[in-house]
């Protein structure tokens, strides 16, 4: 029996055709077994089961348009072709489309994404900007003609008029969306605004997927500007609705939810009024009491009312005083007759002991006289104005002599002392 001989690269070659042409837009289900993002945007992974494994590779163009990104141990269904390379007679499956098995690519997308914003703190209550009360100026970042546009301008003419509105124009659907969204965040960003809105009316989980874009919660996370991310409706969660310091369920509802009601404010300025009006009254009754007290003070302390009370007592004390000394005089003059014989009586002992006094000094005087009361034959002895005895002189020591006629200087030339018995 002859057989045909090839070389190995037709071999390779017959090989491929083969399996391209009968294993092509097929859907493959596993688990991923590896995976490998490569910088060149391409992705390699390897899908097996319990008996066997198959290499995988999935092009950029293909990676672009994947909303989530293939993990390890991940169950996943591929759809492609496979292929062989012939230089090493290797094939494998080029995948050209990746779904979740048993879920949602844009399901699994957005658990994803939630989970690793959330570890990177964007959702911390910790971090998120308050919304002023009372807003001047508000930027809104949302498509001009769309509905929910038309929707948050007519709730700002009925609500708070007064605002200040800025309209930043953006695609909010479609693959531009999300970029667009960002520029115009930033822009907004830029306007000193009081508060930021973002977002756009009701649509599908893919008309609604650009707010749940990795680069649109990096650029909320980023502002200095308090955002409010109102996108779709209520049953709506969108990550823009985690990462934004506020989530409206509508962009109507954020309206309602981020500024005043003009008729409320209106009727708490009139019930304020109505206070202060009151509170001014109460204020300026207490003023006129206080006044009037301290009127009432000023006058009873003013110059002109002492005066008059000074002179209304001094009339008084001056009538009183008339009053006691007419009854003093009037008692003195009952006592003068008596008290004027006390008096001569008084004068006359006091004359009587005055002379007997007299009489005495009279007596002492002639008693103390020089004259008298030195003997004939006796002196007075004094040295320096100063009387002595004559034991006291000395030598040469000059003294004065002195009796009731005669006063003599003399000079002690000796002294002869003896004892003069005192009679």
């Amino acid at each position: 029996m002859s057989q045909t001989m090839m070389s190995i690269s037709s071999l390779n070659t017959k090989i491929k055709s083969l399996l391209e042409a009968t294993f092509m837009h097929i859907l493959v289900e596993g688990e991923v077994a590896s995976v490998t993002y490569h910088t060149s945007g391409h992705v390699y992974f390897s899908m097996k089961d319990k008996e066997s494994s198959i290499k995988c590779v999935m092009w950029r163009s293909a990676v672009s348009k994947l909303k989530f990104r293939i993990e390890k141990g991940m169950h996943i269904v591929v759809e492609g072709s496979v292929g062989v390379y012939t230089p090493r007679g290797e094939y494998q499956f080029y995948a050209v489309h990746v779904e979740p098995y048993g879920k949602g690519a844009l399901a699994l997308a957005y658990e994803q994404l939630k989970e690793r914003l959330k570890a990177k703190g964007y959702f911390d209550t910790q971090r998120k900007k308050t919304i002023p009360k009372y807003i001047k100026k508000i930027a809104l970042v949302t498509a001009k003609e769309s509905a929910a546009l038309h929707d948050m301008l007519k709730i700002i003419e009925k609500r708070w008029a007064l605002v200040e509105v800025i309209i930043v124009d953006t695609l909010v659907q479609g693959e531009e969306a999300a970029s667009q969204i960002v520029r115009g965040l930033k822009y907004a960003d830029t306007l000193g605004a009081d508060v930021i809105v973002v977002g756009r009316g009701g649509g599908s989980a893919e008309d609604l997927w650009c707010f749940n874009e990795e680069k649109v919660a990096d650029a909320l996370f980023s502002l200095r500007t308090p955002v409010v991310s109102a996108v779709g409706h209520e049953v709506d969660i969108m990550i823009s609705d985690f990462v934004a310091d506020l989530r409206a369920p509508t962009p109507s509802a954020a309206m309602e939810m981020i500024l005043p009601d003009s008729h409320e404010v209106l009727y708490t300025l009139e019930e304020y009024a109505e206070r202060l009006k009151h509170s001014i009254e109460q204020k300026i009754h207490h003023a006129q009491r206080e006044l009037k007290h301290i009127e009432e003070i000023l006058l009873r302390s003013s110059p002109l009312r002492q005066l008059q009370e000074a002179e209304v007592e001094f009339k008084r004390l001056e009538e009183e005083f008339g009053r006691i000394i007419q009854y003093k005089i009037e008692c003195f003059s009952a006592q003068l007759p008596e008290e004027k014989k006390r008096f001569i009586h008084n004068i006359y002992f006091i004359l009587q002991q005055k002379e007997q006094h007299l009489e005495y000094l009279l007596k002492k005087i002639k008693m103390s006289d020089p004259k008298l009361q030195y003997r004939k034959g006796w002196a007075q002895v004094s040295r320096n104005n100063v009387p002595i005895d004559l034991d006291m002189l000395e030598v040469n020591e000059t003294f004065i002599l002195e009796d009731a006629s005669a006063k003599i200087e003399a000079l002690c030339s000796h002294v002869l002392k003896h004892k003069v018995d005192t009679i």
